[in-house]
């Protein structure tokens, strides 16, 4: 099928003929770097898997080097499907978490992603989701100093633009558009990092590189599960956190559109 990052990506069968999707670490890649990688993404597909809808493959198996999950035939997306999904992605949403965080330290991508549990979610984004990454862009030189002043304005102001305290939801966590594979009935999302955290983050990152048929995930997401007043402005804050991510990842290509939205955040209402 193809690789990502440094892992590949496999179509196999069972004997029965029952088509399972595999991914595994490359044959020259270096375990160290990963280690609990796959359990970590299974446990969260489980984890997502118990709420109500449960849009998540299910999960076959996983070793140090393997995952195997059911396979997913995909199907071109449509309003009724948007609709379902909206509906599926509140109830998942809506099943919580005990914390923000969880009870073990997980991934985003090939990155290792701070799982310390918290009730307090302005100082868990703050401390557990900008900082760190915000210190491996700069340390990268993908950033240059006035970028991570304006970047540490957002974390120092994280409680005043945070809006209402709501409590920890089953979120995703790495929901960007090609991780939603569409249904005929809904989708399915696949390469979480799951967690307990602010319901908003899952919506804020769906829109940062666009999802088709947004408009009706988003209006079926609130009818069942309706947004806090002011949300839209909140949008640059959530999707702070995955573009920093992708500074890490991809270098500065990422550093304009990461410092204009952490702008925008600061902003904050109209």
């Amino acid at each position: 099928m193809g690789a990502s990052h440094a892992w590949e990506l496999y179509r196999a069968e069972l004997a029965d003929g029952t088509p399972l999707f595999v991914k595994a670490l490359g044959s020259g890649a270096d375990d160290a770097p990963f280690a609990g990688m796959f359990q970590a993404e299974a446990l969260g597909l489980s984890w997502l898997g118990r709420s109500f809808g449960s849009p998540v493959p299910d999960v076959w198996g996983w070793d140090p080097r393997t995952l195997v999950l059911s396979w997913v035939e995909e199907r071109p997306p449509t309003p009724e499907a948007a609709e379902r999904f909206g509906h599926r992605l509140a109830g998942m949403h809506l099943s919580g978490a005990d914390s923000f965080g969880g009870s073990r330290d997980g991934f985003i991508g090939p990155l290792p992603l701070d799982n310390t549990p918290s009730d307090d979610w302005p100082e868990f984004y703050a401390e557990r989701r900008l900082a760190p990454f915000l210190r491996r862009a700069a340390d990268r030189g993908a950033l240059t100093p006035p970028d991570v002043r304006i970047v540490e304005k957002v974390i120092d102001a994280v409680a005043d633009l945070a809006g209402e305290p709501e409590p920890p939801a089953r979120i995703h966590g790495d929901l960007w558009s090609g991780n939603v594979l569409w249904q005929d009935d809904g989708a399915v999302v696949v390469d979480p990092a799951a967690h307990g955290g602010h319901r908003e983050a899952d919506l804020a990152m769906l829109a940062l590189f666009g999802l088709p048929h947004l408009d009706r995930v988003r209006d079926a997401y609130n009818e069942a599960a309706p947004l806090a007043a002011g949300w839209r402005a909140r949008v640059p804050l959530h999707q702070l956190h995955p573009l920093l991510v992708h500074v890490c990842l991809y270098g500065a290509a990422y550093r304009t559109t990461t410092v204009d939205v952490a702008r925008a955040a600061l902003r904050g209402p109209d």
